[in-house]
């Protein structure tokens, strides 16, 4: 996690969170994340199985210099990148992990700026299928930001997180999975092929992710 907004917002989702898998959508205080305020976002599932922007902040609206509420998620991605970004948003709603994706926002007369993205399960109604927390944040503020819209983002790079589990088998896990273009996938049946390693480690497969298992001591 790089951007200041992306750990804050992480470390109070968690810190709210406790002992469940994710806090309740009537839980969040939005005095208690002033700082990341601006680039916080919170997304509803439509009737399409798609995810919406319920809110957004002032900031990351400033990115695209449009209002983001009731606009679509998963369209702000460049058509390549969509199945892994939703990949992402069913690991966040049905494992409960948490989601943080790397990429490029490019603009029409090709201005370029780095970004990073957290998506956070959040409860509501009893079920974390239908809202997510999470924040969209620039790494370094180019001079036409607020200016130029972003019109393409590609992703550069996945990641997803597990929380610590409450069960005595359970270990904190984190997986890292770059994104679908550094890996020398391979065409077969119409499905793409997952090497066996990925930076000299083995991999498995997650949908359409290299899954690398590691730790935290």
């Amino acid at each position: 996690m790089q951007a200041a907004s992306t750990q804050t917002l992480y470390a109070y989702w968690s810190r709210l969170r406790g002992a469940r898998s994710a806090p309740d959508r009537r839980d969040i205080d939005p005095t208690q994340i002033r700082t990341a305020l601006g680039n916080t976002f919170i997304l509803e599932q439509t009737i399409d199985n798609e995810f919406n922007f319920r809110l957004a902040g002032s900031h990351l609206c400033a990115a695209y210099a449009r209002e983001l509420k009731g606009r679509s998620f998963s369209r702000l991605w460049d058509a390549r990148d969509r199945d892994a970004v939703d990949t992402l948003v069913r690991a966040v709603t049905e494992d409960h992990a948490v989601a943080l994706i790397s990429f490029e926002g490019m603009t029409a007369v090709g201005g370029k700026a780095g970004f990073e993205a957290i998506l956070l399960p959040l409860r509501h109604n009893g079920t974390t299928q239908s809202r997510m927390l999470g924040a969209m944040t620039v790494l370094e503020e180019p001079y036409w930001f607020g200016m130029q819209p972003v019109l393409e983002q590609r992703v550069t790079g996945l990641r997803l997180i597990w929380p610590d589990e409450l069960g005595s088998d359970d270990r904190p896990r984190e997986l890292a999975a770059p994104v679908l273009d550094a890996f020398a996938f391979a065409e077969r049946s119409g499905r793409l092929a997952m090497p066996a390693t990925v930076s000299g480690k083995s991999a498995r497969r997650y949908a359409h992710l290299a899954v690398i298992d590691g730790g935290r001591a």
